[in-house]
């Protein structure tokens, strides 16, 4: 596939809870997509829109927000970031990368009480249909332990093992054509050629259309 086009932009999420490894698959799945010629854009959630700079900066300083707070702050981030960054890249048919979308929302404000599907349902009246969704599974232990290993500091508000149990189960209930779970308790290696090879096989029936 080098050199290759899409006649379509092709919107790829990278999603699961914290530790899991998703910002390393999607870079490297960028990379990839890359030198084989494709168009790819990596973005994330939160963006650096001034609602993702609250988030992060609340996230570190382990300020107390509501649930309702957390989720208006993640709806406008969101909503900017695909108005400012998805929409436009997808209609120049260039594959986009993103590291989280509104299956975080879901799931991390739907662990502290709000209902999951009414947070679904908000957001579907303005997201961006993903094409190809994986959510990237661990026991949250495993995944505080990547992160006190690895990250100097830690978004002390959502980095919590319970909380990231609940959060944990809400992404193990997504069920969709399009949404591949992958056990992320494996080698990076066996990880990215997993989600490596369902990417690829989707692309070249897309470009046989």
């Amino acid at each position: 596939m080098s050199n290759a086009t899409v006649k379509r932009g092709v919107l790829i999420v990278l999603d699961g809870i914290d530790g899991t490894g998703k910002t390393t698959q999607a870079k490297r799945l960028l990379g990839t997509l890359k030198k084989k010629g494709f168009d790819a854009v990596y973005f994330r959630e939160p963006s650096d829109s001034p609602w993702g700079r609250e988030i992060k900066r609340k996230a570190a300083l382990a300020d107390s927000l509501s649930a309702e707070e957390e989720l208006d702050l993640f709806q406008k981030d969101r909503k900017e970031n695909i108005a400012k960054n998805l929409k436009p890249a997808l209609a120049q048919n260039k594959i986009v990368v993103l590291d989280r979308y509104y299956y975080s929302t879901i799931a991390y404000q739907g662990a502290r009480g709000i209902s999951p599907l009414m947070i679904q349902k908000m957001n579907e009246e303005f997201a961006v249909k993903p094409d190809l969704v994986f959510i990237l599974d661990m026991p949250p232990r495993e995944g505080l332990e990547r992160i006190e290993k690895n990250r100097k500091e830690k978004d002390l508000l959502f980095e919590q093992e319970d909380y990231l149990g609940r959060v944990r189960e809400i992404f193990r209930s997504f069920e969709d054509k399009n949404i591949f779970h992958i056990d992320a308790f494996r080698s990076e290696e066996n990880i990215y050629m997993e989600i490596e090879n369902i990417v690829c096989d989707f692309l070249n029936e897309l470009m046989q259309l």
